[in-house]
């Protein structure tokens, strides 16, 4: 049964790969972005050696694997989510015998896959070329990354899944997966690092599963946090993910009871 759910990492990369000529674009416009930041970061430093626990390298360096992570981690599984169940689509993938949210969850993953190879290495690549972006030369620090990369896209595709199985009971949730993008772009450290919001929001986010997706990794790869609290900031990556398990299988179960087919 595993290899079916396997197959399906397999089709979304090579659909993924049909449309590839787009991402190569994205290269261009994430190089943008980071560049933007890089220069406005500059000027924000000025003469200061460190802002908020960040030097100017570490920065740099922030900037430029936050976005780049994005583009593995990030997918519209909300939005493919809400589009099957308005047109009723869902239905027949009910009666099939695998699991809706984990086809999901894998579809989303050969997606990530596609855009770390094609990408979010090649992008790296140029970027490193062009700003000084300072990489950890430690194995042990890329080995830890990766994990818990991995672990940003398993966290990040969950909200999306949620966010995508209210359109079970709004029936449009269009505004919703708008806001919920800003929020984990924003809360996620991917726009500014949370070091940097006041020290009452930046309380609240310690209850929240955004700094889990890109803050918590990029500051491990920075060097940032320290090496004997890496076990405790994985583990806040775990719990988060086992706890948005919770309010998944709820939504889910509550949603099956209620779908009802618009259309014919």
């Amino acid at each position: 049964m595993m290899s079916a759910y396997i197959d399906f990492i397999r089709i979304r990369f090579l659909m993924m790969l049909a449309y590839r000529v787009n991402y190569y674009s994205g290269i261009i416009i994430y190089a943008i972005n980071i560049g933007a930041y890089y220069f406005l970061w500059q000027a924000i430093y000025g003469d200061k050696e460190t802002l908020a626990g960040f030097t100017v390298n570490q920065m740099t360096t922030y900037v430029a694997v936050s976005w780049m992570a994005r583009a593995f981690y990030f997918n519209n599984l909300d939005r493919e989510i809400a589009n099957e169940i308005r047109d009723g689509s869902v239905a027949v993938q009910l009666i099939r015998p695998y699991s809706y949210l984990l086809v999901k969850m894998m579809q989303g993953f050969g997606e990530g896959l596609f855009r770390m190879l094609l990408f979010m290495v090649p992008g790296m690549i140029i970027v490193c070329l062009i700003f000084p972006v300072t990489l950890p030369t430690e194995p042990m620090t890329w080995l830890i990354y990766l994990v818990m990369l991995f672990f940003s896209f398993l966290i990040n595709s969950q909200i999306n899944i949620l966010t995508g199985l209210f359109a079970f009971f709004v029936e449009n949730n269009e505004g919703m997966m708008r806001m919920k993008r800003v929020m984990v772009d924003l809360f996620s450290g991917v726009v500014v690092p949370i070091a940097f919001f006041p020290g009452w929001l930046s309380a609240i986010m310690q209850w929240l599963p955004f700094q889990a997706i890109t803050y918590l990794p990029s500051s491990v790869f920075t060097g940032r946090t320290p090496d004997s609290e890496i076990g405790q900031v994985f583990g806040l990556q775990v719990i988060w993910f086992i706890g948005l398990l919770v309010p998944i299988w709820w939504t889910w179960r509550a949603a099956r009871r209620r779908l009802f087919v618009q259309g014919g």
